[in-house]
């Protein structure tokens, strides 16, 4: 216990007031931390409780701009499959990362259902990469390169690829 102008508050675990404070609107002398933070879900976003998307002003999370889109066809430049041309299945956003066709497979066992006569396998299936692993790729001239954007004669954006001039966007 210890007492002061304050009013009368017990100690800490350590013998110390370090992380307490006084209860100011019953002026009793429980012990609080000094800040409490809400556990809504609002907080966190979308997806599990350790994924931290960046939200904008209304609670939504950010799309991450990326230089491809799904369909394209890319090289991987980074990683254990580098040198892998693939197509882009799909495109998660939120993350920044996509997923190319035959690249970064992963092995997956899956135990037989009980009660049918199903055996164990094994799935292989595609995971997601970062999106700046990859670069867009040229099946004509076998080349990778970067990504530009043109406005054409119709006044149309379009992106190209930047060593060959083949444009992407039709």
């Amino acid at each position: 216990m210890m007492t002061s102008f304050m009013g009368t508050q017990t100690l800490g675990s350590r013998g110390s007031l370090a992380g307490t404070r006084l209860c100011t609107h019953t002026q009793t002398s429980r012990v609080q931390p000094l800040c409490r933070l809400p556990t809504s879900a609002s907080l966190f976003g979308p997806g599990k409780k350790w994924e931290h998307y960046e939200l904008n002003k209304n609670g939504k999370p950010l799309r991450i701009p990326m230089h491809v889109k799904k369909g394209d066809t890319v090289q991987v430049i980074a990683g254990k499959d580098k040198g892998k041309v693939g197509e882009i299945t799909k495109v998660l956003t939120k993350q920044g990362k996509i997923v190319v066709e035959g690249a970064n497979v992963k092995s997956k066992t899956v135990q037989p259902k009980p009660g049918a006569d199903e055996k164990g396998q094994i799935v292989q299936t595609e995971s997601p990469i970062h999106h700046s692993n990859v670069m867009l790729y040229s099946k004509e001239k076998q080349i990778r390169s970067r990504v530009g954007h043109k406005i054409l004669e119709d006044g149309k954006k379009v992106r190209y690829l930047v060593k060959t001039g083949e444009v992407i966007d039709s």
